[in-house]
């Protein structure tokens, strides 16, 4: 069975998802042929191993912070920021806590 993604027009609800974040999981929320949006929860000590996407991503921080590897260099990314990959640039994450990130990615065909 397909995950549900929002339509057009659809209100989505991002906000820290605050004592619900430890039984939270990540889910896509939308996704067209050019633009996919997901909410990314990462438990403290997890993370995402390196990795690149064809296209252009962004990672915001919503709630939470996690290390971001990319460029040869290593940021902490706490609630409110946000970074902008360019496409094929390798990353890795991993959170410092219990957090969760909105990640926009660029499709590219």
């Amino acid at each position: 069975m397909a995950l549900p993604h929002a339509t057009s027009g659809q209100l989505i609800d991002i906000r820290p998802l605050g004592t619900r974040i430890s039984s939270a999981v990540s889910n896509a929320l939308f996704k067209t042929p050019q633009l996919e949006l997901m909410r990314l929860v990462l438990p403290r000590g997890k993370g995402m191993p390196e990795h690149k996407v064809p296209g252009a991503v962004t990672i915001q921080c919503l709630e939470g912070s996690i290390e971001l590897h990319a460029h040869q260099a290593t940021q902490i990314l706490r609630a409110g920021e946000l970074v902008y990959l360019a496409g094929g640039e390798p990353h890795s994450l991993h959170a410092l806590e219990d957090s969760s990130v909105l990640l926009t990615l660029l499709l590219q065909h």
